[in-house]
């Protein structure tokens, strides 16, 4: 009896972005780093995006196939300009104040906002052209669980993340006739140093001890009790690069530990 075939290949085709650039911000540190990191390992050359000169020089030190490019991305045109001629885009560069909104500083907001959702803009705008001209371009933006639900005392963040999810799904259907996927990861709270500075933050705004914090605020809604790592953010990231999630566009990927099967 001749064995049964199936046209599926049954290994997984490894992801190789070799002659592929592409764009980290917030690459210093945290879940930047970490997608920095797994690109350059996929063969990628990585444009590394932040304002933390000595983390981006430390980041290059460590891996081959990273170029530090230091950038405050408030400045919106400088942040356009540095996306021109990229192949993948990483919008991951996030800020988090904890203000009940009555006390929440408007200069904070306005911020907040700029950092994570007209940059993001700015930044797809420089990218699209050389990703069209080529037909293929792959946007990637890290958002998360609170650009699917809301928590209190974080007016800010949970706005500039649901209006990156718009932005990202705007992308997906204006990218698809030229070969170019938009997508967000969706990560819960993850082991990274912006996380460990609300704790103070999250503590006083609920009047809890600092302790108490990451299990009865944290994972509260969670049904896996830790913390996400970087390195997993990154897989998922390095997903959506490969030629089998070439048909995932315009869709949000959860990795938040049961959060939103509530």
């Amino acid at each position: 009896m001749t064995p049964r075939t199936s046209s599926a290949s049954p290994h997984a085709t490894p992801l190789d972005l070799g002659g592929r650039t592409a764009l980290v911000t917030g690459a210093a540190s945290g879940i930047g780093r970490a997608c920095a990191r797994r690109l350059a390992a996929a063969g990628a050359q990585v444009r590394a995006v932040d304002r933390d000169r000595a983390g981006l020089d430390t980041l290059a030190e460590q891996t081959d196939g990273v170029e530090p490019y230091v950038l405050d991305l408030t400045d919106l045109d400088a942040a356009e300009a540095a996306a021109a001629g990229i192949d993948v885009l990483v919008n991951n560069a996030g800020m988090q104040l904890v203000r009940p909104l009555e006390e929440f500083p408007p200069e904070a907001f306005h911020t907040i906002l700029t950092v994570m959702l007209e940059a993001p803009f700015r930044l797809i705008r420089g990218a699209l052209p050389h990703m069209y001209g080529q037909g293929w371009g792959r946007i990637v933006n890290v958002s998360s669980v609170h650009g699917l639900r809301a928590s209190a005392f974080k007016s800010a963040y949970v706005a500039a993340k649901h209006g990156l999810e718009g932005l990202s799904k705007t992308a997906a259907l204006e990218g698809a006739p030229h070969g170019v996927t938009s997508n967000c990861v969706n990560p819960a709270y993850v082991r990274t140093p912006l996380v460990e500075r609300q704790i103070a933050d999250q503590a006083a705004a609920h009047g809890i001890p600092e302790e108490r914090v990451v299990s009865e605020v944290l994972l509260q809604d969670s049904a896996l009790k830790r913390l996400l790592e970087p390195e997993e953010v990154a897989e998922a990231v390095a997903y959506l690069c490969t030629p089998q999630a070439s048909f995932m566009t315009g869709t949000s990927l959860s990795l938040d530990g049961g959060w939103t099967a509530h």
